[in-house]
């Protein structure tokens, strides 16, 4: 959490006065549900999603957007290195019965950065196959 707020600390102030600029962090679906044995990783992600709700009500007046991100499980090397029966039981739970690809996390980034998606601002985004909906 401390490296979210180091980083946008470091940008925040130029991004108000130029009255432009994005902050999108990526959170993650275990911040908004939680997650059995990850209570440290739940809290952090919800905190910088909290962090990043408090900056859209900053940054709105200003015309700089501030959205999180909070992809579900992600096909990367990490999850692809667990064990095969572990990310089975992972996808079953996934109404989308898949992982999403990293390209996918991506586009949500390109839309919230998008000059015609400025309007957008304060707004979770959820990718994570129907994990959790709310």
């Amino acid at each position: 959490m401390s490296s979210v707020f180091n980083v946008t600390k470091a940008v925040w102030d130029g991004m108000l006065d130029r009255g432009f600029g994005r902050v999108i962090n990526i959170s993650s679906v275990n911040g908004q549900r939680g997650q059995f044995a990850q209570a440290n990783y739940s809290a952090a992600k919800a905190g910088m999603r909290g962090f990043t709700m408090a900056l859209a009500q900053e940054g709105v007046a200003k015309g700089v957007p501030v959205n999180p991100i909070s992809p579900g499980y992600v096909e990367t090397a990490m999850t692809l290195a667990m064990r095969e029966d572990v990310r089975d039981a992972i996808v079953s739970g996934i109404p989308m019965c898949r992982m999403a690809r990293p390209e996918e996390i991506a586009s949500a980034v390109a839309f919230l950065v998008a000059d015609e998606n400025c309007y957008v601002t304060g707004a979770n985004i959820p990718v994570n196959g129907g994990l959790f909906m709310h």
